[in-house]
């Protein structure tokens, strides 16, 4: 089995037909093991929350979001163990913490963290950690 670690972007992405939908829902496959940090819940609920606060959804349709991408099989990490690194990762790459602790999963997994984010993307993928990163669409080739 492969393993990835999914942010937020990707997640929300099961649930809601976005840009990249298609390729998120891939990873759902059975082929991959899909790891998060216990932050990806709580990122995950902020986006619904701005959706139905913006008239994008209306509460119901972000409560079923939620429901749905809570019933995806995950390997959740918990954070305080991460926070060390990510707090390293965050200062030397001027990410957020929130962020860095994805990067700081991938990276003491071996792993790579799949993400839909573009500003992390194009903020990483040519640095020292661009090997711990991968473009949703180019994750399942």
């Amino acid at each position: 089995m492969i393993r990835r670690i999914v942010d937020a972007s990707v997640g929300i992405k099961w649930a809601l037909e976005e840009v990249h939908s298609e390729d998120a829902r891939r990873l759902l496959g059975g082929s991959y093991e899909l790891i998060v940090p216990d932050l990806f819940f709580p990122e995950v609920g902020n986006i619904l929350w701005k959706k139905a606060r913006q008239g994008e959804m209306t509460p119901e349709e972000a409560a079923l979001a939620a429901e749905a991408v809570g019933s995806v099989r995950l390997e959740v990490y918990p954070s305080p163990p991460l926070l060390p690194l990510a707090l390293e990762i965050a200062l030397q790459t001027d990410r957020t913490v929130y962020d860095s602790l994805y990067v700081a999963l991938a990276v003491r997994e071996g792993a790579l963290l799949v993400t839909a984010d573009e500003r992390l993307y194009n903020a990483l993928s040519h640095g020292p950690l661009a090997s711990y990163l991968t473009w949703v669409g180019d994750s399942t080739d």
